[in-house]
């Protein structure tokens, strides 16, 4: 028996907005999530800035109890999981509560929490620190929390890859559908490291940019004056669905997930391998289990870091995937708008992309004003395009590459 799998829910929460339609608005009029971080004091550090949640109040969205026992990652993912259901229509009262399940990737887990209770245990010592420290912290409190909100007793997992978290959860999710463990899961990725260590220990990788005297500038993806990523946080979370399941009962079905494809540079802790020979292999995989031919990819969501390895070694892996054709692709990166969400990032550019399939226009990759001959394709620069209406084959490219899961480069 084949079983496809169909996206039928989309929930986020990120640096442009609090829900899908207003990110979609902003992605479109190419509007810019950086700014100042606000959540502590940087005058210590040498980055000033991020991508951060904008005024994030998690009793607007969450019974106060439940959002005092949550990090501030787990938060974001009860938010967005919610808002990805409600749009679904599901009402898992009706489901057979062992055929549903979750999957939430993060690259961090509640980092807000193990700060604030290291904190705690060395100014107060260890009797003071907080009996919910465990269950707030640990890199499964998303994914766990989801399942006991709304009693989802299916395959549960929390994956750990760094920036190939949401990419690695989404891919788990669909292959339970695929192999029939499951009919419905709720899969993603949310992240919330702007914390002291977090921003300290980018700094110290030398990872980020340094652009504080113009952050809205400082994500610029294939520019030739990039200098690194930009720290963001946020989640981005979907409902995968059997498609006859979902036929039956009349949902929403937004597209359908055709191929992914996963592989492994095994070059380097942080740097990508310099022609993209992991993420190339992903690609080829994912066109082969889709069983598509170059031709028929009109758009590629980059994952487009705003490093200076990272996006050349993604350019040369696009062009020994897709030949010539390369140069007919658009080329995309979400982040040049809202950062690097880091575990985060795969569900939130996977909405753009399916956003996209939807509406037949792509988001722009903002900040590219100086072109890098290292870095040539069509980036869609600086504005929205309009694409062939009705193409139903626009690719979101799964790069789960030992590149990303290294971190930032």
């Amino acid at each position: 028996m084949t079983r496809r799998v169909v996206v039928t829910g989309l929930g986020t929460v990120n640096p442009l907005a609090q829900n899908v339609p207003d990110y979609w608005r902003g992605l479109l009029a190419g509007h810019n999530g950086i700014a100042p971080i606000t959540q502590f004091d940087t005058t210590a550090f040498k980055v000033h800035f991020g991508g951060e949640v904008k005024d994030w109040k998690p009793e607007s969205f969450l019974p106060s109890k439940q959002a005092r026992h949550l990090d501030r990652f787990a938060q974001f993912a009860m938010v967005a999981a919610k808002q990805a259901i409600a749009e679904s229509g599901l009402d898992f009262k009706k489901e057979d509560p062992f055929r549903c399940g979750v999957m939430i990737g993060s690259g961090i887990g509640g980092m807000n929490e193990f700060e604030d209770q290291h904190t705690r245990c060395m100014e107060s010592g260890p009797g003071r620190i907080n009996p919910f420290t465990i269950p707030k912290m640990i890199a499964n409190s998303a994914s766990g929390t989801i399942s006991i909100e709304f009693g989802l007793m299916g395959p549960n997992t929390a994956v750990s890859t760094a920036c190939s978290s949401a990419g690695h959860a989404i891919s788990d999710a669909y292959h339970a559908i695929k192999w029939d463990m499951a009919d419905i899961m709720v899969t993603g990725g949310s992240e919330a490291a702007i914390t002291t260590m977090g921003l300290g220990a980018f700094i110290a990788c030398k990872a980020l940019s340094n652009r504080n005297d113009s952050p809205e500038s400082a994500s610029r993806p294939f520019d030739l004056d990039r200098d690194g990523f930009v720290l963001s946080e946020g989640a981005g979370l979907l409902v995968l669905e059997e498609f006859e399941h979902a036929r039956k009962r009349n949902a929403p079905i937004y597209a359908e997930v055709l191929g992914i494809g996963n592989t492994a540079d095994a070059f380097h802790i942080t740097a990508p391998h310099e022609d993209g020979a992991g993420a190339s292999r992903s690609m080829q995989m994912a066109l082969k289990m889709a069983k598509l031919n170059i031709e028929d990819i009109q758009y590629i969501n980059a994952h487009g870091t705003s490093t200076p390895l990272g996006d050349a070694a993604e350019t040369k892996a696009i062009k020994k995937v897709f030949g010539l054709h390369a140069y007919k692709l658009a080329v995309s990166s979400t982040k040049s708008l809202i950062g690097h969400l880091l575990g985060a990032s795969g569900g939130v550019e996977l909405i753009a992309t399916i956003l996209s399939i939807k509406h037949s226009v792509v988001h722009p990759t903002i900040n590219l004003s100086t072109p890098d001959p290292n870095c040539d394709l069509d980036y869609v620069p600086n504005h929205a395009r309009a694409v062939h209406s009705g193409f139903p084959r626009i690719s979101h490219r799964f790069r789960l590459t030992f590149l990303e899961r290294s971190g930032a480069l």
